[in-house]
């Protein structure tokens, strides 16, 4: 995922610059011991047969907070709506009633994503992110 995430393009609505892999290994070990409720998936692109992005929900029992990342080259493919999606059945499966997701505004791609898994944009902001919202 390393390679994946190291596309300086992938931070142009997030802000901030890409980890190191000793970076990311670390980020991804503090977050596995301090947030038990964190999941994350990896994205598998079964053409080329290699990572591509991830989904992830931080959740507590009855409300998730998801996000997705989708590697610049295998962007506009489906990709990130498909792994959405999914994410947003699974855990709806799981009890969750509220799945949220902050989204930059001018970001059409992530906003079209999160309308495709049937999040609807609030009146509400975080962090300049408009707050995404479905509940069941």
């Amino acid at each position: 995922m390393a390679a994946v995430l190291s596309d300086p393009d992938l931070h142009t609505f997030t802000g901030g610059a890409p980890l190191t892999v000793e970076e990311l290994r670390l980020r991804y070990e503090r977050l596995v011991a301090g947030w038990p409720a964190w999941r994350n998936w990896v994205i598998r692109s079964r053409e080329e047969e290699r990572l591509v992005g991830y989904v992830q929900a931080t959740a507590d029992e009855r409300t998730a907070e998801i996000a997705w990342v989708i590697g610049t080259p295998w962007q506009g493919r489906g990709l990130a709506t498909e792994s959405a999606k999914a994410l947003v059945s699974r855990l709806m499966e799981q009890g969750i009633d509220t799945i949220i997701a902050h989204i930059r505004p001018g970001h059409a791609a992530s906003a079209a994503v999160a309308s495709s898994a049937g999040l609807r944009p609030t009146d509400q902001w975080h962090d300049g992110e408009v707050r995404w919202e479905r509940t069941s």
